[in-house]
């Protein structure tokens, strides 16, 4: 708006005392006109001191002379809008702004100002060093950026106590002009009067004010500085050639297993903590008569203890009082279960379907026989290392859980022969119902008949989907094309290590003309007479799915056969080739990155990057491989993330992090 129309904006204190002083830009213009004038007076004669309210026609004529024409010649022009060059001369600024006056009334005074600055030289301004001028148009940038951000920015040189969110309320809509510090106001929660301070928060919803314990109680600290932005952080990627060693946790290793006695502190541990803990201890076999009761509990229907090795008979017999629900029990290097705890299991666990015993040797047949009595309704009965267990067992099992039995485990029994074989063949014979699907007849005193086999096989072997018969070293090729070719037609699961009668002849006619879908895992380690016909027919009867494979000890293995893994086997997760002589980092190269085209495994560019070679396949799921005894594969041999490699013979484990 113009002054003309006397529209006059706020004026400062300093304003308004110099105006009450009689101090304004026109007396402070006429007394620099008249100490010029009498400076440019020849004779240096000085003019005589004025009031500051003496007359202006005495002032004209001190000031006539070469300026007298320019004034009479500005007169009649229109009035000139004044710049901040044309004020630099004036005086006060902030004096001339607050003038009363209009501007016409002034004009004759700055006219004269202006004719007095073109006669003076102009003021030479201090050049700025680079510094200071770099300084400055940071600062001037920074006042821009903070102008043109959104309301709510808060810059970071605003004081903490009064940036605008502190006086804002919902939705940053401010309730209103805070009072002034000092002030008393009356809380709008509490209804107390409290002293307004720099910090009060307002009331949300408003309006009003809340005092500083309402303040506080509603979650907002007002002493509370804001939060500094957060500075983006650059992204650095970190390349990991290795993952870092996995050791167990803290809690598994220390704590549970030094605290271990403390059963009562520990309290109830929950039911998915029992199997945790009771790996924990196994480690260093923690378990105890004392502290095995934290596992014991009346709604417990599975139990698995990995090391029963410190447990007395008593404690076995304690444990099956005080779990009388259980319908699944694992108990591992139980050497000290004897008679007295075996029938204490066959009176307590009547719900029992599944039992699974690693070393009881001490067990007679009769308590065996008292005990398979006792459960007719026995799914699965897996027992490991149990010299005493004779064909009279054997019986009372088949007769009391025959037409139930799914799983059966007979391993390393010493009494095992061919008995045995034709009492588990009766399964499948006169009409008895036959649901047995894994069977276990492994590492046996000795061999059993290769007749026995195939006659067993011809019972039970078409519903069988797992097959361990390892260490029966008199089956031949025989076995392989009488008893597995036409009785077998669902497996999943096959082991047969330590075979030595078997050829690449025997395997190769059996995986050429299997009826049975792809295998899942396959074991045909120790087998020292099977070569690169033997793994060929593998991979193409069940490469496409298979996931576990062991040919340790394949002497007669080539290079190329086992870069075709790379192609034919792309779903395996673990594989054991330990003691192959051909195996290489080439393999290994092959197997994680693909097999290069047109079989350059061996060459000098087998190693060479993907964008070089053209490569075809990979087994993008494998997580572990062992070459125990390849002193051809080096620690440089490749590796991908989520894969190990051991048997390396540096003696150490490569692993790189999931």
């Amino acid at each position: 708006m113009s002054r003309a129309n006397n529209v006059r904006g706020p004026t400062s204190a300093l304003t308004e005392f110099l105006r009450q002083s009689g101090i304004d830009a026109t007396s402070i213009a006429r007394r620099a006109a008249t100490r010029n004038a009498g400076n440019q007076q020849q004779g240096g004669e000085e003019p005589e001191a004025r009031p500051s309210n003496s007359n202006q026609a005495d002032d004209r004529n001190t000031t006539a002379g070469p300026s007298s024409q320019p004034q009479t010649s500005i007169r009649g022009r229109r009035p000139r809008t004044r710049t901040r060059s044309n004020l630099r001369y004036s005086g006060n600024a902030s004096d001339d702004l607050d003038n009363s006056e209009p501007e016409q009334n002034a004009e004759p005074a700055a006219i004269q100002v202006e004719t007095q600055a073109d006669n003076q030289t102009p003021v030479k301004r201090r050049k700025l060093t680079k510094a200071a001028e770099a300084k400055l148009k940071a600062k001037e940038k920074k006042k821009r950026r903070v102008k043109d951000s959104d309301d709510e920015y808060i810059d970071e040189d605003d004081d903490a106590y009064t940036a605008p969110s502190r006086m804002r309320g919902v939705a940053g809509v401010a309730t209103g002009p805070r009072p002034p510090p000092g002030s008393f106001e009356t809380c709008v929660k509490c209804e107390k009067r409290f002293t307004v301070m720099v910090y009060t928060m307002a009331a949300i919803p408003g309006p009003g004010w809340l005092c500083h314990p309402c303040a506080k109680a509603t979650g907002n600290d007002p002493f509370k500085k804001p939060q500094a932005a957060k500075k983006n952080k650059t992204d650095k990627r970190t390349v990991t050639s290795f993952e870092e060693r996995r050791f167990p946790s803290l809690v598994s290793l220390c704590l549970i297993t030094k605290h271990i006695d403390d059963v009562e502190a520990l309290g109830d541990i929950g039911s998915l903590n029992v199997e945790a803990i009771s790996k924990a201890l196994s480690k260093n076999r923690s378990l105890t008569s004392e502290n095995a009761q934290l596992f014991y509990n009346t709604s417990n229907t599975t139990l698995a203890l990995y090391d029963a090795t410190n447990l007395s008979p008593d404690a076995f017999t304690t444990l099956a009082y005080l779990n009388p629900n259980l319908t699944s029990l694992r108990i591992d290097f139980c050497g000290q279960i004897d008679d007295d705890a075996i029938s204490a299991l066959s009176t307590s666990l009547p719900a029992l379907t599944s039992i699974e015993l690693l070393g009881p040797f001490l067990v007679r047949p009769p308590a065996w026989q008292k005990f398979l009595a006792a459960h007719s309704s026995l799914e699965r009965f897996l027992i490991t290392q149990s010299p005493r267990f004779d064909i009279e067992c054997l019986q009372s099992l088949l007769s009391s859980c025959g037409p139930n039995l799914r799983e059966l485990r007979l391993k390393e029994i010493g009494k095992l022969d061919d008995e045995f074989l034709r009492e588990l063949a009766q399964l499948g014979q006169d009409g008895n119902t036959n649901r047995l699907a894994y069977l276990d007849i492994s590492d046996p005193g000795e061999s059993c008949k290769e007749e026995a086999m195939i006659e067993l096989l011809s019972s039970i072997g078409n519903g069988l989907a797992h097959l361990n018969i390892s260490k029966h070293i008199l089956l031949t090729d025989t076995f392989l094309t009488e008893g597995l070719l036409p009785h077998t037609a669902s497996l999943d699961t096959l082991i047969l290590n330590n075979l030595p009668e078997l050829t690449d002849k025997g395997v190769t006619e059996l995986f050429g003309t299997w009826n049975n879908p792809p295998l899942v895992y396959l074991d045909l380690s120790r087998n020292h007479a099977l070569g690169d016909k033997s793994l060929e027919a593998i991979l193409n009867h069940s490469g496409g799915r298979l996931e576990e494979l062991n040919v340790n000890s394949w002497k007669e293995l080539g290079e190329d056969v086992l870069t075709s893994l790379a192609v034919k086997a792309q779903e395996l997760k673990k594989v054991d080739v330990g003691w192959v002589r051909e195996m290489t980092d080439f393999v290994v190269k092959a197997w994680v990155d693909g097999a290069p085209e047109g079989g350059a495994s061996g060459k000098e560019d087998a190693m060479m990057v993907d964008s070089e070679v053209i490569r075809r396949g990979g087994c993008s799921k494998l997580e572990e491989v062992k070459v125990w005894g390849c002193n051809r594969i080096t620690l440089d041999c490749p590796r991908k993330k989520g894969m190990s490699i051991y048997g390396v013979e540096a003696h150490s484990v490569i692993r790189t992090s999931a």
